[in-house]
């Protein structure tokens, strides 16, 4: 399964959300990293035919989305930021009414409800209102919806949204299960969302795409090195003035910052390994953050 984006544009008046972006994509697992107002949501509503682009394709196979229409969202499976759901049905219901809405016979829709149930982890609530359903228990049987048609491509945005640790760590391990034979697009703002499950990571900003790559290759990508150097808490608004400053930890008598920098940063400082969280700061960070109520 190959999914292609030629020059792809959206522009809401006179502001361009997703700016001729190109990219080629197929089986295994994308992370679309970016700040929030990135154009990610915009670029998956696309992908997903809830958009019409401005300008440039999309083309599943090498057929336009649009014009295969119906027999393209067969094999579409999406769960977007906020989906919704009728409070009252239990999960079993909500399941169901969904695989009708996709077009499953009741007989296959069952089977399915039950198997992915079990996949998720939702077999124990399937007849508990959705309305009593955790945050995780609802992202749970979003994906369980998404999942409903066997999609071959599966477009997730910002799925860990709200969940606590041990449910990201959780929904991270499904998604990579899922990835096999099938291409999962995969947007977040949350750098440990893609870092061990992405088989390739989009760098998105301001409605391009800046970079892409491995998470190895990205790091490599970095013009600029990672520093660890102590400071004086007085001195540590100056560099944070003058440095992209990834991490500050308070000690005794200062402070241990994590820098970015192309040149020494002080003279005590000594050269770290960069990670993905330095390379997202590098590119989507700023300099001149005064907050010294952080140490």
């Amino acid at each position: 399964m190959e999914l292609r984006l030629n020059n792809l544009t959206k522009q809401f008046g006179d502001f361009t959300a997703v700016d001729h972006v190109s990219l080629t994509m197929s089986s295994g697992v994308y992370g679309l990293l970016g700040v929030n107002g990135a154009g990610k949501t915009t670029l998956m509503r696309m992908i997903c035919t809830l958009l019409r682009p401005t300008g440039g394709q999309i083309l599943c196979g090498g057929r336009d989305i649009f014009k295969l229409d119906g027999d393209y969202r067969k094999i579409l499976g999406y769960l977007p930021q906020d989906f919704g759901f009728y409070p009252e049905f239990t999960v079993k219901d909500y399941l169901l009414y969904v695989s009708a809405l996709k077009g499953l016979r009741p007989a296959v829709a069952k089977r399915r409800v039950r198997e992915l149930a079990e996949g998720v982890g939702l077999s124990k609530h399937l007849n508990k209102k959705m309305k009593k359903l955790s945050g995780g228990m609802k992202r749970r049987a979003g994906i369980a919806q998404a999942m409903l048609n066997d999609p071959k491509i599966l477009v997730l945005d910002e799925p860990t949204a709200g969940l606590d640790p041990n449910e990201r760590i959780r929904f991270r391990n499904l998604i990579s299960e899922l990835s096999e034979d099938r291409l999962v697009l995969l947007s977040t703002h949350i750098v440990s969302d893609v870092e061990y499950i992405a088989n390739e990571i989009l760098l998105m900003g301001e409605g391009k795409i800046l970079h892409q790559g491995t998470a190895d290759e990205l790091i490599d990508s970095m013009p600029e090195r990672v520093w660890k150097c102590r400071a004086e808490k007085s001195e540590v608004p100056a560099l944070m003035k003058k440095y992209r400053v990834s991490n500050i930890r308070s000690e005794a008598h200062g402070a241990e910052l994590r820098i970015i920098s192309g040149e020494k940063p002080s003279t005590d400082a000594v050269p770290e390994e960069a990670a993905l969280e330095d390379v997202f700061l590098y590119y989507f960070g700023e300099k001149g953050v005064d907050d010294s109520a952080l140490i």
